[in-house]
């Protein structure tokens, strides 16, 4: 199992852990993947492999609701912190272990569905992914579904304008690039981890093509926070967290809204 270095410096440092819980509140994305998952997923007590799952972020509420969770990452601190994470909550309770999305331990056709939260974009080459999504279809019983994330081509961009930071001569060339060719790469991704680190952004109908090569059938594209993403002071204001959610709502399947986002999720199926 091989990790590119950036990418094992960059979770290496745990942050990962409390990223979408800012001050111990849930944040728009994983408000947002929530409901899409709770939407697109077969019904509890299905099956679930969790690919890329680093800390238990989703395996813990999914095995709340009844779901049979399995957890594989290949960061041992993540694998270290799910277990962790499972241990605290007799009710959340799931199995988690070292593995890589490319190379799955499982069994052909063992799963009723397969979420890829991670690998689609840590896996830079085309070639990689494909290698991934194979291995999804492999697993996953036929009619089974598959959920994977990706980041969407326009999020430097966006994130860029809306923190000021397009004239940061450290961030500039990292825009230019995620809009030529979806290749992100960070000078320093410890010393400024708000930039990210190695990956490969996707446009919307890039993400569903891929899927669609892969072999899998009835691919939609979401749009996971929506046009109200900037907005993060607000989001903390109850009647403005509704509103943001529900311009999400309202814009996640729509072609030119949904690459607002910073995160896509597509669903399909194994035929």
């Amino acid at each position: 199992m091989v990790i590119d270095p950036a990418i094992e410096s960059h979770y290496g440092t745990g942050y990962e852990r409390s990223r979408l819980f800012p001050g111990g509140n849930p944040a728009l994305e994983f408000v947002r993947s929530m409901e899409l998952l709770d939407r697109l997923l077969p019904r509890p007590p299905a099956q679930l492999l969790d690919v890329g799952g680093g800390p238990g972020t989703y395996a813990a509420p999914l095995a709340r609701r009844g779901y049979r969770v399995h957890l594989v990452d290949p960061v041992p601190l993540h694998v270290e912190q799910a277990r962790q994470a499972a241990g605290r909550d007799p009710a959340s309770g799931f199995t988690a272990a070292l593995g890589d999305a490319r190379e799955l331990a499982e069994r052909a056709e063992s799963q009723d569905a397969v979420l890829l939260f991670g690998p689609l974009y840590h896996l830079t080459g085309a070639a990689q992914r494909r290698q991934a999504l194979a291995e999804a279809r492999r697993v996953l019983r036929p009619g089974g579904r598959l959920l994977a994330m990706a980041v969407c081509r326009f999020a430097s961009l966006l994130d860029g304008l809306y923190e000021g930071w397009l004239d940061d001569p450290d961030f500039r060339p990292i825009v230019d690039q995620d809009l030529l060719d979806g290749q992100h790469r960070t000078p320093d991704p410890v010393g400024r981890p708000e930039f990210f680190t190695t990956a490969y952004f996707h446009t919307p109908d890039g993400l569903a093509g891929e899927i669609e090569r892969a072999g899998f059938a009835g691919v939609a594209v979401y749009g996971v926070e929506g046009p109200g993403w900037p907005l993060r002071q607000e989001w903390a204001d109850p009647q403005r967290r509704e509103q943001i959610l529900f311009a999400a709502r309202s814009a996640e399947t729509q072609p030119s809204l949904t690459g607002f986002s910073h995160h896509l999720i597509a669903a399909a199926a194994k035929p």
